[in-house]
């Protein structure tokens, strides 16, 4: 009997905090803190969509809602995991119909913090509130791409319908009217929002002055990964990392060429030279030591000593005019670091102390609706329920 109970309380519990937005006491979004350290000029944040907790709240229920589909079955959370960073373990990611898209899916985390404002690999999106929406109107992916009545504007009718929407739009934007505009301004709080600084790079550049000092929390392997990582061939016989990736976000520097892959997937006759975009390397690994999903553009790299050796020996291709400066040598071929087998794991080694903690497991982040994807919103939870369950289970544990 009391086995039973218990069952009850929990579930009980369990059903209190899903699927539910307390309106009256939302997640912190908009006073996340920023280490000093980090330049105020990594911010891509506009003046006029700064995050707040009520845009950012709205911005989490749009990204992991189906009904952005036209069929009920994607959301942008379903090439996006919050288990990998915001990005994918499949190649290239799958649309509403079981359609491969043309690309991997970016990380998304830390997408706030980069110098290049554009987005997508191949920097077609003027900014994220532009990237925003893209993937919605896409046919493969989300399927509002204007053909047989799936306009935007069909999407606005239909989410107008929703109770949760006429409830966190007029929290959000003070007159509740749904646009394009402020759909795009709601999931870029969000994904702005997606950010730890609590990795064990985090904890060491903390207590020196710089990031050529030897970190006292790291290994003698990490701290030599992070030398040559920061350090030019030229200068100490590093590996020039940092020159396109620069610390401490570790985000692409802004107007970069395309890094030497041009492999298009699906089709091994193709070359594709326009993407000059990635994501931050924060969060390469995941917590378990693990890529969070295949890398660059079409997922053809699945070991990080695949990505070392490609830039270790950039290969020279002529037809490849949109090469990042950088990645090519004064006689047109590409470059060459020869980097030993040593040198190589020492890089390895400071890049998984890039893995942060809380953009894994942090609430704000997480998947909104219930196992049966609803979502409730509420200006308090019932409390009645609370107090009861509470002194339900304190009473079955002390009897």
């Amino acid at each position: 009997m009391k086995l039973r109970l218990l069952s009850v309380l929990v579930l009980l519990s369990f059903l209190l905090m899903s699927g539910t937005i307390d309106v009256l006491n939302f997640l912190n979004y908009s006073d996340q803190a920023i280490p000093a350290y980090v330049p105020r000029n990594k911010d891509n944040t506009p003046a006029n969509n700064a995050i707040t907790n009520a845009g950012a709240t709205l911005g989490r229920v749009l990204f992991y809602d189906k009904n952005l589909s036209t069929n009920n079955t994607i959301a942008c959370a379903s090439c996006h995991k919050q288990e990998l960073a915001f990005s994918d373990e499949a190649t290239v990611s799958i649309g509403l119909n079981g359609e491969v898209t043309e690309r991997h899916s970016m990380r998304l985390a830390y997408s706030r913090f980069s110098e290049e404002d554009r987005f997508f690999w191949d920097k077609r999106a003027t900014s994220l509130e532009d990237q925003t929406t893209q993937p919605i109107q896409d046919h493969v992916e989300m399927g509002f791409d204007g053909t047989n009545g799936t306009d935007l504007d069909s999407l606005i009718r239909k989410l107008s319908t929703l109770d949760h929407y006429q409830r966190l739009f007029p929290l959000a934007f003070s007159d509740g009217m749904i646009t394009e505009e402020r759909i795009q301004f709601a999931l870029a709080q969000f994904i702005r929002s997606m950010q730890s600084f609590d990795a064990r790079y985090d904890t060491g550049r903390a207590m020196v002055a710089h990031d050529t000092i030897d970190f006292p929390n790291f290994t003698p392997q990490e701290n030599l990964g992070k030398r040559l990582y920061l350090r030019s061939r030229a200068d100490g016989g590093g590996a020039n990392c940092g020159r396109c990736h620069n610390a401490p976000t570790f985000d692409l520097r802004p107007n970069s060429g395309n890094n030497g892959v041009t492999t298009v997937t699906g089709d091994p006759n193709a070359k594709d030279f326009t993407n000059t975009r990635s994501p931050s390397l924060r969060d390469l690994f995941g917590p378990n030591g693990e890529l969070n999903g295949p890398l660059m553009h079409d997922g053809s790299f699945t070991d990080i000593l695949e990505v070392i050796n490609h830039y270790n020996a950039i290969p020279t291709d002529s037809e490849n005019t949109n090469i990042d400066n950088g990645l090519v040598r004064r006689n047109g071929t590409g470059q060459r670091l020869n980097l030993s087998e040593d040198e190589k794991n020492a890089i390895v080694a400071f890049l998984k102390t890039l893995t942060s903690s809380a953009i894994y497991t942090d609430e704000k982040w997480s998947n909104p609706f219930d196992e049966m994807e609803t979502i409730e919103v509420t200006e308090a939870p019932p409390n009645f329920i609370v107090i009861f369950t509470s002194v339900a289970l304190r009473n079955y544990f002390l009897s």
